[in-house]
């Protein structure tokens, strides 16, 4: 086993993390907004809350995944306490994961 391997190996995965997070991020923001403009107007207008089940449980996974991948890159990407806690409650916001896309992610 040679050690230059194991560097490419950590930068890739590196990498690929950012894509991840990246991508999670976008998706966990779709969903809030698909959650709040589709699923809860079905369940409350025309009483079918089978959206807001489906909806509400991916939407909820993904949250859980950008939460945890946003723990795990905060050092990786050298954000400070206050960046990363930026970043995480910007998951309580409906267009907040756009926002960090753009300003921590880019």
């Amino acid at each position: 086993m040679e050690v230059k391997n194991i560097g490419i190996f950590a930068k890739n995965f590196s990498v690929n993390q950012d894509r991840l997070f990246f991508w999670i991020s976008r998706l966990e923001a779709i969903s809030f907004l698909m959650l709040l403009g589709v699923a809860m107007p079905l369940k409350y207008i025309w009483m079918w809350p089978l959206g807001v089940e489906v909806v509400g449980m991916l939407h909820g996974v993904l949250f859980l995944a950008y939460e945890a991948l946003a723990f795990t890159l905060r050092k990786a990407k050298g954000w400070t306490t206050m960046q990363w806690l930026i970043i995480s409650v910007c998951a309580l916001l409906p267009f907040g994961p756009f926002y960090v896309e753009k300003k921590y992610l880019s």
